[in-house]
């Protein structure tokens, strides 16, 4: 058979398989391009229609379900006081709550968080501050007779008491001596109604109450008792009463209502308060958040703007540097946004903005896998390798460095996720989908596509590029210029956080989580200087809250003010966004507030440190482990360490507000930080196979060409990934640009200190420390054998 013939009928059949591989990539981006846009518009449609008071029950959304930053709500966390509750204690708290916040949205949530929490989110709600007031602070209800058995009076008449009246007695007191006739768990249903007058025959709103059947026969003696007597009977909630009905009948079944209300709205209130009131837990706000829809809509917008932006800027790059590769690593960036996307939607994970920093982030990541890969295989093509074979070594070369770096970023991931809360697991979430779906389009389509294009014909070397031979750095001989320098700004820091701490009480600027209190953030529609915030803001903020302490601050690039105050309570930030409604014209629903108290705030400097010590630890272990020598491990991880001191520097110098963000921010630099590093390592190792002897100097050359030849791919991974961070800079919410500040100094930071620090500390290691260290060896004397004496 002609041999010709059958390499023809192979290329054919190559060629033909080839297409079908471009052929399905191309209509996968046109499905998952149109499912991933129709998910996307229906939550900004959903988020839009929220935000102008628009009812969504009845409407059908394919909507990625948003956080309370990007949605607008109610969100607040509640301490449960009682010693070891008892687990269906809890289930029948949460139910409860569950019933109520029903009431406002079917897209609650009510879960427990930790061992004595309770955590409710209401999001997309138009007026969460009347959320906020009706939720209230859950505690238990109880039903008081008037009088004792002794015939004192267990409540008294008092207008300066909210409810108009207050107890004489505390209730345990009451308890102890049977003035306590029911509790809220003898109610089975409370709800508003209208009822006729008896004395005007008109219909008027009253609250319908349904006892459990326990409870009827005990109802029954304490309204008759009451009625022969002319006396009431007290509902007191948490710490008030709620009503003080005359019983005026004997009710014998179990249903009875309470009159006086003066609208719907309050027997619909007094009723939801009932219904909630059956809860034996006695619970405490400990943190709370109101943010207005309209808000949360435009940080959405903004943020998917960036996103947008950023993806056609990092494609347009990659094409121009890398030719058909570059088109391989944008068809697999598009597919990474989209199932990014998607995978958020189909596993219900809810999307915050940190969130969305990790997948703009990622967006940034996600190309470094592919700039690993391309400069591998023009290293193999300008070895003489033909671009097939140049091609599959490429990946095959490429392997450990894109797995060991992805693995560490994603330990940093995996810790924020089992420490961090709220927003930040959002981030951890998804950054680690982030990782998985990079690594897949990275090493799995990226690999066939190229392959792919091979097939169709494009396989002339100047469509991949060839790698040009650099002129070697003298990376390792500077060593000492780059510990001066780093030196320096750290004690930079340093010194700035020693003089803050004295001038002002803290030396750095901290947010809510991590002292407690209040934030109250506004558009007030102009740019405010420092002067004219102490003149106009704070002395009316101040007034009105007592002349307590109130600190004011200005964002940068937006009319936006935040006041900080003690911890406030509801009337109180109601009283607040009156003032500022009324004598600074602020919009309403630009209104943001956060409460904030001093136990959460303790917990989140906790849970700061342990986080960046433990991602530290179990990186230092993979390393280790991975590199099979603690030298490499040890000089990573000083480099983190370095990495996280010049970023706290910039916190402390620039006055950056450090809260709950701050974790991720460290986290991510931390994991962003050793990905790059462990990338030159892994090309250190590379090119130390084999050698088994090796002076200083030969192996300060073999560390400054691992370093050249991985220069270009540390410096275009930072750039992609400093576009994504600087475009979540210019078009992100005030709370964005407080976490993607600092994170473009982590960026650029441990760019440098992955070229400049890690390798030469580990250069250092080799020379100093350890059996196998080179001046160890060289000033060891030599040894002579007894025959060569002889």
């Amino acid at each position: 058979m002609d041999g010709s013939k059958m390499t023809g009928r192979y290329k054919k059949m190559k060629k033909g398989k080839s297409w079908v591989i471009i052929l399905v990539a191309v209509i996968c981006i046109g499905l998952l391009g149109w499912y991933s846009t129709a998910v996307i518009t229906d939550t900004k449609q959903k988020q839009e229609a929220t935000a102008n008071g628009e009812s969504t029950k009845d409407k059908d959304y394919q909507n990625i379900k948003l956080g309370l930053d990007l949605s607008g709500g109610v969100s607040i966390t509640y301490h449960i006081k009682d010693k070891n509750p008892s687990d269906k204690d809890v289930n029948d708290t949460i139910a409860k709550l569950e019933e109520r916040a029903e009431s406002y949205t079917t897209e609650y949530s009510v879960y427990k968080s930790g061992d004595d929490r309770i955590t409710v989110e209401i999001p997309g709600v138009d007026d969460p501050n009347k959320v906020l007031e009706d939720l209230g602070s859950p505690g238990s209800l109880y039903f008081i007779a008037q009088y004792d058995s002794d015939g004192n009076a267990n409540y008294t008449q008092d207008t300066s008491a909210q409810g108009g009246y207050k107890l004489n007695y505390d209730i345990d007191t009451l308890k102890a001596n049977g003035s306590v006739i029911l509790d809220g768990n003898d109610v089975k249903d409370a709800s508003a109604q209208y009822d006729q007058s008896s004395s005007t025959s008109t219909k008027e709103p009253v609250v319908s109450l349904k006892l459990k059947d326990k409870a009827i026969d005990t109802w029954a003696d304490a309204t008759k008792k009451a009625k022969d007597a002319g006396q009431s009977i007290g509902i007191y909630y948490d710490d008030h009463f709620i009503s003080v009905p005359t019983v005026s009948a004997v009710i014998s079944d179990g249903n009875c209502v309470i009159n006086g209300m003066k609208d719907y709205d309050e027997a619909t209130s007094l009723a939801t308060f009932i219904r909630v009131g059956a809860i034996n837990l006695q619970l405490e706000e400990l943190e709370s958040n109101v943010v207005g829809a309209q808000l949360g809509g435009t940080a959405l917008t903004n943020a998917v703007k960036a996103a947008i932006i950023g993806i056609i800027l990092i494609m347009i790059f990659m094409i121009v540097l890398y030719g058909i590769l570059g088109v391989v690593a944008s068809i697999g960036l598009a597919l990474y946004s989209m199932l990014t996307v998607l995978f958020i939607y189909w596993f219900e994970i809810t999307l915050t903005l940190p969130g969305i920093a990790g997948i703009i982030l990622g967006i940034g990541m996600a190309v470094d896998a592919n700039v690993i890969v391309f400069a591998r295989i023009r290293e193999e093509i300008a070895g003489g390798k033909s671009v097939l074979a140049a091609v599959n070594e490429g990946y095959k070369k490429a392997l450990s460095a894109i797995l060991d770096g992805q693995v560490t970023t994603f330990i940093a991931a995996l810790v924020l996720m089992v420490l961090g809360s709220g927003t930040v697991k959002g981030f951890a979430y998804t950054l680690m989908i982030s990782i998985i779906l990079s690594l897949f389009t990275a090493l799995f389509i990226a690999k066939y596509l190229t392959r792919a294009f091979y097939g169709v014909g494009v396989r002339a070397e100047k469509f991949y590029g060839k790698a040009k031979k650099r002129k070697v750095i003298r990376f390792v001989q500077n060593r000492v210029k780059y510990f001066v320098i780093s030196g320096v700004v750290i004690l930079a820091g340093i010194g700035g956080m020693i003089y803050f701490g004295a001038t002002s009480g803290n030396a750095l600027n901290y947010s809510l989580e991590f002292v407690g209190g209040t934030s109250t953030t506004a558009d007030f529609g102009k740019d405010y200087t420092a002067a004219e915030v102490e003149k106009d803001i704070v002395p009316s903020v101040s007034k009105l809250l007592g002349n307590s302490a109130v600190q004011v601050t200005t964002v940068q690039g937006s009319h936006d003010v935040t006041l900080k105050t003690r911890t406030l309570s509801l009337d109180e930030r109601q009283d607040l966004a009156a003032l500022l409604e009324k004598d600074f014209n602020v919009d309403a629903s630009t209104i943001e507030t956060q409460s904030i108290s001093s136990t959460i705030s303790g917990e989140m400097r906790t849970n700061a440190v342990k986080a960046v010590i433990i991602s530290c630890i179990f990186m230092l272990l993979y390393i280790w482990f991975r590199f099979k020598d603690i030298r490499f491990a040890s000089s990573a991880i000083l480099a983190l360490v370095h990495d996280v001191l010049v970023v706290v520097t910039a916190y402390a110098l620039i006055r950056i507000s450090v809260g709950s963000t701050f974790i991720a921010c460290i986290l991510t630099i931390v994991g962003y930080s050793v990905n790059d590093t462990i990338v030159i390592f892994d090309r250190i190792r590379e090119n130390l196979h084999g050698i088994k002897k090796y002076s200083a100097d030969e192996l300060a050359d073999i560390a400054n060409e691992s370093l050249t030849q991985t220069l270009s791919r540390s410096i275009n991974t930072s750039l992609t990934t400093f576009v994504m961070v600087l475009l979540l800079f210019i078009f992100g919410h005030t709370s964005i640009r407080e976490f993607s500040l600092p994170l473009m100094v982590g960026v650029l930071c441990g760019t440098y200190s992955s070229i400049c620090i890690a390798t030469e500390l580990w250069y250092v290691m080799k020379l100093y420390l350890g059996k196998s260290a080179i001046k160890k060896q060289a000033a060891a004397p030599a040894k002579v054998s007894k025959k060569a004496k002889n």
